[in-house]
């Protein structure tokens, strides 16, 4: 007999259907460390709202939407790229870290954006980018132009080539998007990139470039900025002694790369010496009242991430491993258990994530059998396998509604609130991401998940501006858009602003009391003593324990029972 939840504590009510939703309040007010169990909306500002018809999504297409955020209640939202850029990476390849790019707006926009975020009580969180710059940044121009041994190549990784001309690459070293990480240039040199060639690496060894970037952290802070999220946190420092060292062979990038050497001696990511570059900053940003905060993208196991995440450093560091859980019980609750130990370790809140610009939208990954190769999947154009969109959207909701009762810092990605699904049939003629091209067409790459939103049922666009948008968007798009699901009891943005309003009023604390003797497929647990969260993940329906319901992500049968895939907030 499953048991553990009737011995938790917290108050047992008879079970009422419909959710009770408390008076808006505003957390940042509550608690000065708001950014610890915040929610923040990441915005793709491409692809968020399109105010000037262009096609491309601009700042006052986010500013004129910020409603929307505020509506759905969210406590922040995390700008992704804004800067002047030639879209070789989605803006990821920074041209001037302190300016907007003029098919964006200006810094006026910005400005007035930042301002009506904070009339509507949100916080504003900006991407930096300090691993790299664009080839098109006036200090490339410089290094390029002046030539090998100037001053000007010391911001830059530059050397000369290995074998008898200088025509191998220097290393082995291989980008993240594929090849190799060294292009030569037309003097015979090389530089590195670890991501796209119009990506060149800074050289974070440069006292000049770290002053650089302490300017900009301050530029950004004195026009309201609330907090930065840190791109490829964990590859700034490198180990440029000569001479430099192969890391063993092409491939050995990421995560598997760290588990070739010790602990913070690989020779570009994740090494000690860039936690030194983060002290530096924390100097910076908590010379504010009250201090920015910043999140690290590391994608390093969870001990070497939560040096990250220290108070004299970042201060929080994003958690992709419930991102990547299967949807498995037993995984999703080591996961957790592993997470919230991780971020205890390093005095930080946890962080969660389902979906960002970077992976498939989770309405479709959760939907995909066990094992699925993601990319496999997407050059069949979804077709392969073929997936169910509503079994899709149940999971997903269901796995949000267990994100938004973990302790912590909750980040969702635009679109999600809609149950939006990846676009996997997206014609390869008209894919920009450069891991297409890179890759020679082997990994079809990230647009999927960053086609324009839909706002309306009808237009070019679906509302999200007057003319087209830069991806096409798949008829489906119009059941799925803002004016689609707004008050309609039931619908998945409905489910979220509900969520969200009832994540308010319950939160307490940064703790939670796993339930015991649960059947198999069943994640449980109690928070601050009287809330409590179940998501039923088996195939078979399973009992509902006793309490008064809060929310449930699917509709309850009323026979007592929790159904497959749902999620259930209990009082």
């Amino acid at each position: 007999m499953w048991t553990g939840l009737w011995v938790l504590p917290g108050p047992v009510r008879p079970h009422r259907k419909g959710p009770r939703v408390p008076e808006l309040t505003d957390l940042s007010s509550r608690n000065p460390d708001w950014w610890r169990q915040a929610v923040v909306y990441q915005v793709y500002p491409r692809s968020f709202a399109d105010a000037d018809g262009d096609g491309l999504g601009d700042i006052r297409g986010v500013t004129e939407r910020l409603d929307h955020l505020a509506a759905l209640g969210v406590d922040a939202l995390w700008l992704s790229p804004f800067y002047p850029s030639e879209l070789a990476d989605g803006g990821y390849d920074v041209a001037d870290h302190r300016d907007v790019d003029p098919r964006l707006g200006t810094l006026d926009d910005f400005g007035a954006m930042v301002a009506e975020a904070h009339r509507l009580g949100l916080k504003v969180i900006v991407d930096i980018v300090p691993n790299h710059t664009s080839h098109r940044h006036p200090w490339f121009q410089e290094a390029l132009r002046e030539g090998p041994g100037g001053t000007a190549r010391d911001r830059y990784v530059f050397r000369d080539g290995r074998g008898e001309h200088g025509e191998l690459p220097p290393t082995d070293w291989q980008s993240v998007f594929g090849g190799s990480a060294w292009r030569r240039v037309a003097d015979g040199q090389w530089y590195l990139h670890l991501f796209a060639a119009e990506q060149p690496d800074l050289n974070w060894g440069h006292d000049e470039v770290r002053a650089d970037f302490r300017t900009t952290l301050r530029f950004w802070s004195d026009r309201g900025v609330d907090g930065f999220r840190v791109d490829v946190a964990h590859a700034l420092a490198k180990d440029l002694d000569e001479p430099l060292r192969d890391v063993g062979g092409v491939g050995a990038i990421g995560e598997e790369a760290l588990d070739r050497v010790p602990p913070g001696s690989h020779p570009y990511y994740d090494r000690d010496e860039v936690h030194e570059i983060y002290r530096d900053w924390r100097r910076v940003l908590d010379a504010y009242t009250p201090p920015r905060t910043a999140v690290a993208e590391a994608w390093v196991p969870g001990a070497r991430r939560a040096l990250y995440a220290r108070p004299d450093e970042l201060g929080q560091a994003f958690n992709f491993e419930y991102l990547q859980a299967g949807w498995d019980a037993d995984e999703l609750r080591s996961v957790i258990t592993d997470s919230l130990a991780t971020a205890r370790t390093a005095g930080a809140s946890a962080t969660w994530v389902l979906s960002n610009h970077d992976v498939v939208r989770h309405a479709s990954r959760l939907s995909l059998p066990p094992g699925t190769d993601d990319n496999a999947w997407l050059l069949s154009g979804g077709r392969a396998p073929a997936v169910v969109a509503e079994a899709g959207v149940r999971r997903g909701r269901a796995a949000t509604l267990l994100m938004l009762a973990l302790p912590g810092a909750a980040y969702l990605y635009q679109g999600e609130e809609l149950g939006l699904p990846e676009v996997a049939d997206l014609p390869f003629e008209v894919l920009q991401d450069p891991v297409w091209e890179q890759t020679g067409h082997v990994r079809k790459g990230r647009d999927g998940c960053r086609v324009p939103l839909p706002w309306t049922t009808t237009g070019p666009s679906y509302g999200f501006g007057a003319a087209g948008a830069w991806l096409p968007q798949p008829a489906s798009f119009a059941s799925y858009a803002v004016a689609a699901q707004d008050g309609v009891d039931g619908s998945t943005l409905e489910l979220y602003r509900t969520a969200l309003r009832l994540r308010r009023k319950l939160l307490e604390g940064e703790e939670l009391t796993w339930a015991e003797g649960t059947p198999p497929g069943v994640v449980a647990f109690a928070r601050s003593g009287s809330w409590r969260c179940v998501t039923n993940l088996s195939d078979a329906p399973v009992p509902l324990p006793p309490g008064e319901v809060l929310l449930s992500s699917a509709p309850l049968d009323g026979d007592g029972q929790l159904p497959p895939d749902t999620t259930v907030w209990l009082a």
